[in-house]
This record gives structure tokens, sequence and C-alpha cells, in this order.
């Protein structure tokens, strides 16, 4: 970008409120988000879910942005405080957690344009240029700079930041259908039978999740949307069909600029595709990159020691390959392959933990073999277990899924 662009696009960040939707239950993350919501999810050996589109702000420019969260919200808002609390509040900069108070009704977020419409007096009274409305519950990394720009220059009412998929794909999702320029012409939610991009006969358009609203035109929309009684009060189930056919509603492609392709993005909404993500970043060179200065994934953490491993006897070698291991973990004559360790783990001698996520404070006895594993957080596996071998006695104990996957949990183990 040229330097005028530049400027031109850090005002309208600077102009923008951005209201991250982090409510989700995220149901098919089974007992990950038994005593969590989805946002809150551990995600890359120190992140959570919700770092990203939020680090995805501050990186953009957005520093107004509030958090709408609901569903077992504790771990979540924790963490906002702990790590998300030190804006330049004077300055008109903050993160505020905005949950749900039935400030409109006696109910609770009852959907996604909902959550929005009960804080409409809170909107409305930091008299924002333009809503960014996003979903808290992929991982990606995104300048919304140019998102809002794209909407600025289409003279949009709304637009919807979309990922390329393939058509099967797509039935999980809402479709677009554009014309030419990008504007939606069609939407349909969870289709049987996608409809391909233009020049894209392979590729459906997928809904994001992510909006750009005028302010007036949002706060019109919600208003009618929460007096109609057979609404589900939901963005893309309601809002979107209902002004496609009489208001500017345009497309957004999230593609990159100079090869045209998809960037990183993952809707880690079920165990098979929060194990694939997490075991991605093992590899030599993942296509979402942790390690970018010039993007950086901000979150909060504690201060501690460096990982340790120990011991290097014949049989008893505390070693880690092709894995990530975080502060904290203590690797003591045990072996690790293609795994994922958050921190304050602790494996202990002649062990071996083969393709697996280890989430923070999981304490592996001796003799252990876990292979193809996703092991909660505060886990404290028994010497001699074994995971990952016998489908059948996994099953009996755990949660495996169809892919092969063991979720453990502390509340399995105790039974």
């Amino acid at each position: 970008m040229q330097r005028n662009e530049l400027r031109y696009v850090s005002r309208l960040t600077r102009d923008t409120l951005a209201l991250v939707l982090a409510g989700g239950r995220g149901s098919r993350l089974h007992e990950l988000t038994n005593i969590r919501a989805k946002p809150a999810v551990f995600f890359g050996g120190k992140f959570r879910i919700i770092d990203f589109p939020l680090s995805n702000c501050v990186n953009s420019g957005i520093r107004r942005i509030g958090v709408l969260t609901q569903y077992k919200a504790h771990s979540l808002i924790r963490h906002l405080v702990n790590g998300w609390g030190s804006f330049q509040t004077t300055l008109g900069e903050f993160v505020e957690v905005l949950p749900a108070s039935q400030r409109t009704t006696g109910d609770w977020y009852a959907g996604t344009a909902d959550a929005i419409y009960q804080n409409l007096d809170i909107i409305r009274s930091l008299k924002p240029r333009y809503v960014l409305v996003l979903s808290g519950d992929h991982v990606y990394k995104m300048d919304y700079g140019e998102l809002l720009a794209y909407h600025v220059e289409k003279e949009a009412d709304m637009t919807v930041a979309c990922v390329d998929v393939s058509l099967e794909d797509a039935k999980g999702f809402g479709v677009m259908t554009v014309d030419g320029d990008q504007r939606v012409i069609g939407f349909h939610e969870k289709p049987t039978h996608p409809s391909a991009q233009p020049g894209m006969p392979d590729k459906a358009l997928a809904s994001m999740g992510n909006y750009v609203f005028n302010p007036e035109f949002l706060f019109e929309q919600l208003e009618r949307d929460a007096a109609d009684p057979v609404s589900s009060h939901d963005f893309g189930k309601d809002i979107i069909p209902s002004i496609i056919d009489r208001r500017r509603v345009f497309a957004y492609p999230f593609r990159d600029d100079e090869t045209g392709r998809q960037p990183y993005w993952r809707d880690v909404g079920t165990i098979d595709a929060f194990w694939e993500a997490n075991m991605e970043l093992v590899s030599v060179t993942p296509e979402l990159n942790l390690y970018d200065q010039d993007w950086p994934i901000q979150t909060y953490q504690r201060q501690l020691p460096s990982a340790k491993f120990v011991f290097q006897d014949v049989g008893r070698e505390g070693k880690a390959l092709d894995s990530i291991v975080s502060g904290g973990c203590v690797i003591s004559g045990a072996e690790i392959r293609y795994s994922l360790l958050f921190s304050q783990v602790q494996v202990h001698s002649y062990s071996q933990v083969e393709e697996s996520v280890l989430l923070p404070e999981v304490d592996i006895g001796r003799n252990c073999r876990i292979r193809r594993a996703v092991i909660d957080r505060g886990c404290r596996l028994p010497e001699g277990t074994v995971i990952g071998e016998d489908r059948e006695a996994d099953a009996a104990r755990f949660r495996v899924t169809d892919k092969g996957i063991v979720l453990v949990t502390a509340e399995m183990l105790e039974r």
C-alpha cells in the first residue's frame, strides 16, 4: 500500500467498533467445552481461539472492541481480563466484556443478531463510523483494514467476509450467490446444492461470520428483526436474506492479493478439526505462521520457566522430535514425536507420546504410550496407561472420533 492509502485505512480502522461474538457453545467439541465456551478453547501451544480475532483487530488498528459472552464464560472472561486489559482507556481504547445481561428483554442472547441488538444502547453511545461484527470461533490472520476499505469503496450497507470452500464443504456453511461485482444476490444457509462462484465452478463462497455495517443501517435492521415474532434473530438466517434484494450487500472474498489463493482459515469446531489444526503447526513450514513478527498473536501467559528435557540414558532419553513444547514443560526420560504440548505438561520416564495434543498441566505417568489423542487440561494419566492402540478399549473409557482421535478428560479418567 502507498502511504496515502495506509492513512486512509488507518482512519477507517480508528473509527470502527469491533464486536466479537464469543458466546458459542461449541457442542461439536463435546467434553472440551463442558466447562468453557468455544472461543476459550486452547489452541497452538499457548493461545486460545479468541486471541486470533482480537489480535487481528489490534494488528489492523482497531482498538475499540467489545466481546459478547454468554455460554460458560468464566474462563473466557478471566482470560480477557488478564490478557487483554492493558489498553489505554484514557485514549478511548478498550476491550470490554459485554455479557448476556437481559438489557432489553428477560431473555439471554437468542441469536447473533439479538446479541448485538441487546447492546444497542452501548453501541450508540460510542458513536462508531463503522461496526465490525466478528465471529470469535475461528483461527486465522486477517487485516480488517482491507475489509473496511472494500466496504467503503463499494458504498455498501453491509459487507460479508467470505472464504472459498469446496461445493461439498459448503453444505455446512452459509453460502453467498454473487454477481460479477461481488454483490450478493442470493444467500442460503447450509444448502443441499450450493451454488458455485462465477468463474470458479468447483468452489462456493461461504460466510466467515464477519460483517461490516454502516451503523444506522445496522440499528434499523436489528430493530426491525427484534419486532419480528417468527425470526430466529440470526444474521445468517434472518438479516442477510431479508436485505439482499433491497440494499447494497457485498461479499468480500478473503484472498491473498498477490497469489489469489485462500489464506489460512480454520473452523476448529470438531475434535477432529481441532486435532488436525494443531497437528498442522508441528510441520516444518506450517501454513499458519505463529512466528510472524509483523502480525503477532497476543495472549495472556503466565511467567513460567523454560521447557526442560532431562536424562539421556539408553531407553530413557528426554527428547521431543517434530514437536512444539511450551514453557514450564518437563520431559523426563520420555519421547515426544509429532505432538503439541501446552504449558506445564510433565511426561515421565519411559513414556511415549505421538501425534497428540496435550493441554496445560497434563501429567503423563511412567511407561505410558499415548497416540493420536487430545488430553484435556489437568489430566493425570497413571503409570502404564495406553491410549490409541486399541480402539474398542479406548471407546469404553474415552470419546473416540470417526477418524480415531481419542479425547481424554479428567472426568473420564475418574470414572
